[in-house]
């Protein structure tokens, strides 16, 4: 069965995901995907990467300190680390992370900011123990 050909709209979220996350983390995915799964990857793609993460208004900086302040306010530590790693592509400074933390602490709660600065200094020092490998 041919399977239809990707939209604009994916084409343009791969392209921003691979810039966000880079080309390792999304061939990671990709080559992890199943057929159940699979349709869920399109679907972020498309949608998070090719429609909000692709727009105009926000740079990709700014799009990543929110980013992260929501996932922190939400409890997501693995994508709290993941969008922690990827301030290397987007241009967002440690400075700029720990001030979303900050914003965390009031607006969504101490342990939920407190859990996300344990899990944001992981991630730079494994950001930096590669860097200096």
């Amino acid at each position: 069965m041919n399977e239809p050909a990707p939209s604009e709209r994916y084409r343009q979220g791969m392209a921003t995901r691979r810039a966000v996350l880079g080309d390792a983390h999304v061939d990671r995915a990709g080559a992890a995907a199943t057929e159940f799964d699979r349709p869920f990857q399109e679907l972020i793609t498309e949608a998070a990467w090719g429609h909000v993460w692709s727009r105009p208004g926000l740079t990709k900086r700014e799009r990543s300190i929110v980013t992260i302040a929501l996932l922190a306010a939400l409890g997501q530590d693995d994508e709290v680390a993941m969008h922690v790693r990827a301030t290397a592509n987007t241009g967002a400074t440690r400075e700029d992370v720990c001030e979303a933390l900050l914003h965390v602490a009031i607006y969504a709660g101490v342990p939920a900011a407190n859990h996300a600065i344990k899990i944001a200094k992981q991630a730079f020092e494994q950001m930096d123990a590669e860097k200096a490998a």
